[in-house]
């Protein structure tokens, strides 16, 4: 497994196709949601609902963030929700058993959030046809987006 240490990434040089992406996918699953406020996962959900997308926390401890139900794994979300983005909160080294789940549910992405990084979960995804990003907040990119 090949795992990279990252820096932050810059989000004033993201690509417009990336940026495209929170502008038109709507259905999200989250894995790794927290129901703490002060945790990353649980601050995107809250932007997210906010933000008018439909959201499916996944958490094996929670039955409920932020009023959504939360589901204890991936193979409990109901498919025909039909995520069209799987937004992951894992380490790095835990994504690829994430994304063979994940890829059952057929999402047009798979978002690895800032500091995540699998280039082994990445090539199975993109085998299936299924486009990855690593290393990004779909928050932040979407704040971004708004603006261009």
């Amino acid at each position: 497994m090949n795992i990279q240490q990252c820096s932050l990434p810059d989000y004033s040089n993201i690509s417009q196709e990336i940026l495209e992406i929170p502008k038109k996918y709507r259905r999200v699953v989250i894995v790794g949601a927290s129901s703490k406020p002060e945790r990353p996962s649980y601050m995107v959900i809250e932007y997210l609902l906010r933000e008018g997308f439909e959201v499916i926390p996944v958490n094996p401890v929670h039955k409920e963030i932020l009023g959504q139900k939360v589901y204890s794994s991936l193979d409990e979300v109901p498919i025909e929700f039909k995520p069209e983005v799987i937004i992951i909160f894992r380490k790095s080294e835990e994504v690829l058993p994430v994304v063979e789940k994940a890829l059952k549910l057929k999402p047009k992405i798979i978002w690895l959030q800032e500091g995540i990084y699998n280039e082994e979960a990445k090539s199975l995804a993109e085998k299936e046809g299924v486009k990855v990003i690593m290393n990004l907040c779909f928050k932040k990119v979407h704040m971004f987006g708004k603006k261009s």
